[in-house]
């Protein structure tokens, strides 16, 4: 499947530019990326451009929408564009992969608290910590 992302900035009201276009195809391909690898994957596909103008594209999008940026304790920003449903990750301690876990027991139970302390609830992060299939073989 491909995604017109030009056609998906327009619907953000966002501007349509290289960088914005680079940015949400390296995410779009490589889901759970950090920024770093972001800057090394614009810059393959466009040659020299700024941290600023990543870490700006980024913000944008993530702000707009387009993109989700999670942060699991003790590990670097993540960005990801699945953004449209209520999920949760898993991350092995031992190598930092990620991956997405669906929502347990239906749509958003998670944003029903028992206590709310009078905040409107509007999203929550689940983060489940292990270790993955490749790092539980190589520990045996």
């Amino acid at each position: 499947m491909t995604t017109d992302f030009s056609s998906v900035l327009r619907e953000a009201s966002l501007r349509v530019t290289r960088p914005r276009l680079a940015v949400l195809a390296a995410v779009h391909q490589h889901p759970h990326v950090d920024t770093e690898s972001v800057i090394d994957r614009v810059r393959a596909d466009l040659g020299a451009v700024s941290h600023q103008a990543v870490y700006d594209v980024l913000r944008a999008l993530t702000a707009a929408g387009l993109l989700r940026r999670i942060q699991p304790a003790g590990g670097p920003a993540l960005y990801e564009a699945r953004v449209d449903d209520n999920h949760h990750h898993v991350v092995c301690r031992s190598c930092g992969a990620v991956a997405d876990v669906d929502c347990a027991t239906g749509h958003a139970p998670c944003l029903t608290a028992p206590d709310g302390h009078g905040f409107s609830i509007d999203e929550a992060e689940v983060t489940y910590w292990g270790t993955c299939p490749a790092c539980s073989t190589d520990h045996q």
